[in-house]
Formats: C-alpha cells, structure tokens, sequence
C-alpha cells in the first residue's frame, strides 16, 4: 500500500490545533485496533478445543479470518478518513 500524506493543514480547523487533532486521530486509531484485535481473537476462539482430525480444514478457515483481517485498512488510515468525514466525537475535558 503506497503512502499518503496527510495535510495536517487542511484538517487542523477541526480542532484548531494540529497537535490536537493528531492526539484525537491517535486515540482514535488505538481504539480500532483493540476493536479489530477483538473481534479477530473472538472468531479465532471458536476454533480453540478441537480434535486433530480436521486440523487441516480448521486451519484453512483460521487462515481465511486472518486474511480477511490483513486485508482491511490500518487502524490509523481509518481514523484519518473518519476525521476527515468529521465522524470522530471528542471532548475536552478543561470544558466541563
């Protein structure tokens, strides 16, 4: 997957601070890979407790979940574009 870069600029009035926003886009990304590691590790314990017999077709299976998996965007490309669709909710805490 080639590079993009990312024009901080362009995105920064969402926040008004660039830093900011690359903490929100952080916190963010962190979130949907714990989300993603989740779900991937629920659907791989379904295999867990089998007998060897049909150790090849479980995993078959269990190769096919993870490629899936792989074949997803990075958690950090995710936030990024959610930033940019503005569909990140973010608090400061200094305001309440």
């Amino acid at each position: 997957m080639p590079i993009k870069t990312l024009d901080i600029e362009s995105l920064k009035h969402v926040t008004g601070n660039k830093y900011e926003l690359l903490v929100i886009m952080a916190k963010r990304a962190r979130q949907i890979a714990a989300q993603e590691k989740l779900e991937l590790d629920e659907k791989l314990q379904y295999f867990e407790g089998f007998d060897d017999d049909d150790e090849f077709s479980f995993n078959e299976e269990q190769e096919q979940i993870s490629k899936a998996f792989e074949k997803l965007p990075h958690a950090t490309r995710r936030s990024i574009e959610e930033m940019e669709r503005d569909e990140i909710y973010y608090k400061r805490p200094e305001a309440e």
